[in-house]
């Protein structure tokens, strides 16, 4: 499996010739370096649907006539924008020709909006995404919440990527309890320095991790990781 990091919360998710991306907040991101015209995907993964993750994604699935993978919700919201969808929902799984997708609990907001106003977005959610024989765990925005360890007792978690901005999402106090909870094999940190408000010291995050006896792996953006 080879994880690319696209900025923030985007990830793409590559194994066996297939390619799936997660939360594509591309053309609005100041941090990404790719546009979303040049997004090669299978499916599209959606965690909630905030701008900052929904983002790209409507786009991406209609031009290349891909899914949107997402809770059943916003994937409703996406089917009457004019995307093929898959809706799911929290603790529930599925096989697809890229691999297998679960869906994990995720403490934080769901609603969409767009030019009409606000929109009832239903559960954010994070995934477990098994692809090529490897589990990829992208916890979405998210608290920190003590069910962590029940993902990571039940699931071999080759790499977690963790949200660390603080102020929506868990910081790094939090995060790296997240890890000893969770005790996946790499550790990447996410959904920071986006923004000034979720500005934090990766390394020093890292450190911290690896001070537990963890691996982390801080992703610039357009790095790769193969795990």
């Amino acid at each position: 499996m080879k994880l690319v990091y696209h900025g923030h919360a985007c990830f793409e998710v590559e194994a066996d010739g297939k390619r799936v991306i997660i939360d594509p907040f591309l053309s609005g991101s100041p941090v990404s370096k790719i546009k979303p015209e040049d997004v090669q995907v299978d499916a599209v993964l959606l965690t909630h649907g905030h701008g900052d993750h929904l983002g790209d994604a409507i786009a991406i699935a209609k031009r290349l006539n891909v899914p949107i993978i997402a809770p059943f919700e916003l994937a409703a919201y996406c089917a009457k924008k004019g995307a093929q969808v898959h809706g799911m929902h929290l603790g529930g799984s599925h096989q697809f020709d890229f691999g297998k997708v679960k869906l994990t609990l995720a403490f934080h907001g769901a609603g969409i909006e767009d030019e009409d106003g606000v929109h009832e977005g239903g559960n954010p959610c994070g995934y477990l995404v098994t692809m090529g024989g490897r589990t990829f765990y992208h916890a979405g925005d998210t608290a920190l919440f003590g069910d962590m360890k029940l993902i990571g007792d039940r699931h071999t978690i080759d790499a977690a990527a963790l949200p660390i901005g603080d102020n929506f999402t868990m910081g790094p106090e939090d995060a790296l309890y997240a890890v000893e909870l969770l005790r996946p094999r790499t550790v990447i940190p996410m959904h920071y320095n986006t923004f000034p408000l979720i500005a934090q010291d990766v390394q020093a995050f890292a450190s911290a991790v690896r001070g537990k006896g963890f691996t982390c792996q801080v992703l610039e953006v357009e790095g790769s990781l193969e795990i």
